[in-house]
């Protein structure tokens, strides 16, 4: 793996975005040891970032997942009043703003005006492809999909997505400047929208909107499955090395004997399933059952500290 301030030619990173995406990114970055520069167009939420991730590394702290002091990985981060401060001078930047493909557009043309001709830019969208908006404009070619999992300084996962105008040199970049950081590169051979990774749970949330429509089971028991079954062996396992240990002979023994029945069950939902306004209700119902409106946030405090207690059992049966 290349040195990471060699690979960076000790430049900053620029994150342009600066809520929950935008800011876990920050620390990912800074977290490695590298200088990160942090912008967005709401003042409010710019202001908001730093607090947030000064709270983020206490918890990180406490779970024993950080090898600095909070004020040492503080002190790399700045916040930048306006979009040129923050590219200026910087090796790349990660754009995390709204998901609509005209904000990302506009993005695309105000930095094509303040980006210096090396700047690689890497987009946090879900799913849109970037030939949909950067397309047509010199900074095209160093224009890249590298999508995370929400937070990405817990979910190491990140989607790195070429466009067909992509340069090869911009895709080798961005994958080891992933890797340098401690991140899961998935490479997307292909712009396809929702790339790999939402395109796998749009096929589970459709089944699971339609067994709850179905009356089959509860949201409860439908995320139970998930939590206490196919999820245990899917946090360190993907699908194909479940199945490949799941048969005496591997994974062609185990669709010789079930592909028949996951071939069924595919033709059984052939048309596309709409999920609608009486259904969400249901969900909404069921869920806000579980769990009030008000506790949300709580919940996803929860959800983040067992992720990081999850991280730090994970970090010890990997090096097993």
């Amino acid at each position: 793996m290349q040195d990471l301030h060699t690979l960076t030619q000790g430049r900053p990173i620029a994150i342009v975005g600066a809520g929950l995406v935008g800011s876990g990114w920050a620390l990912v970055f800074a977290r490695a040891g590298l200088n990160v520069r942090i912008f967005d167009a709401n003042p409010a939420i710019a202001s908001a970032a730093v607090p947030l991730i000064k709270g983020q590394i206490a918890d990180l702290t406490a779970h024993g997942l950080l090898s600095e002091s909070a004020d040492v990985i503080l002190a790399r981060l700045t916040v930048c009043d306006t979009l040129a401060d923050a590219v200026n001078g910087a090796i790349y930047v990660q754009e995390s703003i709204l998901e609509r493909t005209d904000v990302k557009r506009t993005l695309m043309l105000e930095l094509e005006a303040v980006a210096a001709p090396d700047l690689i830019i890497g987009s946090s969208t879900s799913g849109i492809p970037a030939s949909v908006f950067a397309s047509g404009l010199s900074i095209t070619p160093r224009v890249i999909i590298a999508h995370p999992v929400n937070p990405p300084y817990l979910v190491p996962v990140v989607e790195i997505v070429p466009s067909p105008e992509t340069a090869p040199q911009v895709v080798e970049f961005t994958t080891a400047l992933m890797e340098a950081v401690g991140q899961s590169v998935v490479h997307v051979r292909k712009e396809v929208d929702g790339f790999v990774l939402n395109r796998l749970q749009a096929v589970l949330l459709r089944e699971a909107w339609a067994l709850v429509e179905e009356g089959v089971a509860s949201c409860e028991d439908i995320d139970k499955t998930v939590r206490d079954g196919l999820g245990w062996r899917w946090s360190f396992m993907g699908p194909f090395e479940t199945i490949d240990l799941n048969a005496v002979g591997g994974v062609a023994d185990y669709a010789q004997r079930l592909g028949p029945l996951y071939r069924g069950i595919a033709d059984s939902r052939s048309h596309a399933q709409e999920w609608s306004p009486e259904l969400i209700a249901n969900v909404e119902a069921q869920r806000r059952e579980f769990l009030p409106h008000d506790q949300l946030e709580a919940r996803r405090a929860w959800r983040d500290r067992a992720l990081m207690a999850f991280s730090a059992q994970r970090r010890t049966f990997e090096r097993e």
